[in-house]
C-alpha cells in the first residue's frame, strides 16, 4: 500500500514537473513572438516595396551583410578593439568610482570635497566635453577611454555611495567593540554590506559604457564598430549601419547577463539570494 502511495506521489511529483517545463516554455516562447513577428513583418514590408531597402535594409540583407563583414574580417578587427576600448573604460571607472565612493561614503569631510564636483561633472553632456578631450589628449585611444570611463563612473559613484551610507550603524559599533581597524572594518563591514549597491551601480554602468563607446567611436575615429558606421552612412549603407547597432545590442545585453551573474553568485549568501537577482 505504501509502495503504491509512493508511486502515485512520484507520478504526481514527476506531472508537476512536466507542467512547470511546458509552462516556462510557453512563457518563453510568448516572450519571443512579438520581436520574430515584427523581424517578419519587416522583410515583408521590404520585399514588398513598402519599405525602400536604400533607407532601412532588410532582415534576409542585415544577416548575408553581417556574414561577410565575418567572413573578410572587418566585423572581428573592429568589434575587438571596441571590447578593448569598452573595457578599458569599464575598467577605470571602477577604480575610480569605488575610490571616491570610499573617501565620500567613509568622511563627512571627504563628501564636502569629492561629491559637489562629481554633480557638477554629472550634469554635463558628454558630447559639449569632446572638444576638450580632443584638446587635453589628442585623436588617439586616450580621449575614447576616458569618454566611457567618465561616463561610466557615476553609477558606480552614487550606487556605492548610498550602498555605504545605508550601513547599519550598530554594526560599524560592533566592529569598533571587536577592534577591528579601520580597513578590517571597511573591508568586512562596509564593502559587504554595500555589495548589492555596488553590483546594481556596475550593471548601470555597463550600459552607459557601452553608449558613451558609440559617441567616442563616431569622433575622430579609424576603427572600431562606431567608426565602421560612420563609414557606411557616407555610402548610404544602411545595412551596415543596421549591422553595427545589432552588435551594440547584443554586446550591452550579454555584458548585463554576466552581471546578472554575477548578482546571483557573489549575493548567493544572502538569505534573501533569488531577491537580489535583478528582474
Amino acid at each position: 500500500m505504501s509502495d503504491a502511495i509512493t508511486l502515485t506521489g512520484s507520478y504526481k511529483t514527476a506531472e508537476t514537473r512536466g507542467k512547470t517545463r511546458s509552462l516556462r516554455t510557453l512563457v518563453s516562447i510568448r516572450r519571443y513572438a512579438s520581436p520574430i513577428v515584427l523581424v517578419c513583418l519587416w522583410q515583408i514590408a521590404c520585399s514588398s516595396g513598402l519599405l525602400s531597402t536604400r533607407l532601412v535594409a532588410s532582415p534576409v540583407q542585415i544577416a548575408v551583410t553581417g556574414w561577410t563583414l565575418v567572413r573578410d574580417g572587418t566585423l572581428p578587427f573592429n568589434l575587438g578593439v571596441s571590447l578593448l576600448r569598452a573595457g578599458s573604460g569599464l575598467g577605470l571607472a571602477i577604480s575610480l568610482g569605488v575610490a571616491l565612493a570610499l573617501v565620500s561614503g567613509l568622511s563627512r569631510i571627504g563628501e564636502d570635497i569629492v561629491d559637489a564636483p562629481l554633480q557638477i561633472l554629472r550634469t554635463l553632456p558628454a558630447l559639449a566635453l569632446v572638444p576638450l578631450y580632443i584638446l587635453w589628449f589628442g585623436i588617439g585611444e586616450t580621449p575614447k577611454i576616458l569618454l566611457v570611463a567618465l561616463g561610466a563612473t557615476f553609477p558606480i559613484y552614487l550606487n556605492l555611495h548610498k550602498g555605504i551610507r545605508s550601513i547599519d550603524p550598530k554594526l560599524v559599533e560592533m566592529a569598533s567593540t571587536l577592534g577591528l581597524s579601520r580597513w578590517q572594518t571597511i573591508r568586512d563591514v562596509f564593502l559587504p554590506g554595500a555589495l548589492p549597491d555596488f553590483l546594481t551601480g556596475l550593471r548601470y554602468a555597463v550600459g552607459v559604457s557601452w553608449l558613451m563607446l558609440v559617441v567616442a567611436e563616431q569622433v575622430n575615429a579609424e576603427s572600431g564598430i562606431g567608426h565602421m558606421m560612420m563609414d557606411a552612412q557616407d555610402f548610404l549603407r544602411t545595412d551596415i549601419i543596421l549591422v553595427g547597432l545589432l552588435v551594440y545590442g547584443v554586446l550591452g545585453l550579454m555584458s548585463d547577463q554576466i552581471v546578472r551573474f554575477l548578482e546571483s553568485t557573489l549575493l548567493a549568501w544572502r538569505p534573501d539570494g533569488r531577491k537580489g537577482r535583478t528582474a
